[in-house]
């Protein structure tokens, strides 16, 4: 296993209250490792690159 950085994120309430959730739900840790899981499930899964990234999301608008 690689080392880890510590590193800083700025999310919204509602963010942060989804990675907590979700680390509830399937029994995570904590809201940073169900961070790591969405950036390693986009990392594994290069054809859904432009889906994930480009695809235009307006949820605070």
């Amino acid at each position: 296993m690689s080392g880890s950085v510590e590193q800083t994120v700025t999310l919204k309430d509602r963010q942060m209250t989804y990675l907590q959730e979700m680390a509830d739900k399937h029994g995570l840790a904590d809201a940073s490792k169900a961070l790591r899981c969405l950036i390693d499930f986009s990392i594994s899964n290069a054809a859904e690159e432009s889906r994930i990234f480009t695809e235009i999301r307006c949820n605070d608008c």
